[in-house]
């Protein structure tokens, strides 16, 4: 694959994220969007380092590491979204602004 292709599939990716992010309401949806954004960005990365050293394994490591970051902080996102269903039944971004302080 060319770095154009590996960046025109980041492209997408992070628009369709960018668009998800920002027109949904529910945490869940916006979640999804920024997960999206970040594999974009993961993509684009994993695309330059093939690039730049097409050989070494470096690149790979580093993003099967940003992958496992990316899970984990997803599960814990999901786990705050959850209890605060739970302990307000709250899943609407609008409605949950009231959580500061």
């Amino acid at each position: 694959m060319t770095l154009q292709a590996f960046l025109l599939l980041a492209a997408a990716l992070f628009c369709v994220g960018l668009y998800g992010a920002l027109s949904q309401q529910s945490v869940v949806m916006l979640m999804m969007g920024l997960e999206l954004m970040i594999n974009g960005i993961v993509v684009a990365a994993a695309g330059f380092w093939h690039r730049v050293s097409p050989g070494a394994p470096d690149g790979q490591v580093l993003v099967l590491v940003a992958i496992t970051v990316m899970a984990l902080e997803m599960a814990m996102g999901f786990a705050v979204v959850t209890a605060l269903f739970r302990t307000r039944d709250v899943d609407m971004t609008d409605d949950a602004g009231d959580l500061k302080g």
